[in-house]
């Protein structure tokens, strides 16, 4: 079982004490991450007057639905800003990707640089697929219920540290391995969200909360990460990509 309490300890530390500092990788990445949201709020967002959802409530009501669709559609984003918000949300992705790597190399202390956050760029494409798929995956087992949505979700949680160790293997080998590694342990990583529970609400409630807490949970889940895959060599595991 993972020592939650030790496991919390060791990312507090590195936060505070690694150089290059997770802090201020993390004000990077959050900053960059707001910015994002915002050009995509602005470009998605609609304004609709109260006279204009007066007539489309006055059609719905009367059953003209043909002209609730008509009148509704004046206010859909352009296709140009939709294609601009798919962008900025890729970049972020990717971006994402970068964090974790830095992550890594500053637990490992192989020399982590705040480039790091560009590194993602190296395999943009994968990691775009990679995320695709495991949206792909997780909403058709949500289709069944809920509950198995979440059992997928915590399955692949693993692929993108995976993929970002070993760029050469395929993002669906990746998906399998971390399918692999998570067996038997999803309950475990579910637990420790749980324990992380303060900080990920901080998120939603204050704004820029995400300086300081982005940086410590994706330090606890790194170091978690780093666990799996120590015992999985202590407990000589290997890897069956083909299952």
């Amino acid at each position: 079982m993972t020592d939650t309490r030790s496991l919390k300890s060791k990312a507090w530390e590195l936060c505070t004490k690694a150089v290059p500092s997770v802090m201020i990788a993390g004000v990077i990445y959050a900053v960059l991450s707001m910015v994002i949201s915002t050009l995509s709020a602005r470009l998605m967002g609609v304004s609709i007057s109260a006279r204009d959802f007066e007539r489309i409530m006055g059609a719905y009501q009367n059953g003209d639905y043909s002209y609730v669709i008509s009148y509704a559609s004046r206010f859909q984003p352009s296709a140009l800003a939709s294609l601009i918000d798919t962008a900025l949300q890729i970049v972020m992705m990717i971006v994402s990707a970068g964090f974790i790597i830095f992550i890594l190399n500053t637990i490992r202390q192989a020399n982590a640089v705040y480039g790091n956050l560009l590194d993602g760029f190296a395999i943009a494409g994968r990691v775009v697929l990679l995320k695709l798929l495991e949206g792909l995956f997780i909403m058709l087992w949500s289709l069944l219920l809920v509950i198995p949505g979440i059992v997928a979700a915590y399955r692949y949680r693993m692929a993108i540290y995976l993929l970002l160790d070993h760029p050469e293997k395929s993002v669906l080998q990746c998906i399998r391995e971390s399918k692999e590694m998570m067996k038997g342990h999803k309950a475990e990583l579910f637990t420790l969200d749980l324990s992380m529970i303060g900080w990920l609400l901080l998120d939603l409630f204050i704004p820029f909360a995400s300086v300081w807490t982005a940086p410590y949970t994706n330090t606890v889940w790194a170091l978690y990460y780093e666990e799996r895959c120590a015992r999985a060599r202590d407990n000589s595991f290997s890897f069956h990509p083909d299952i």
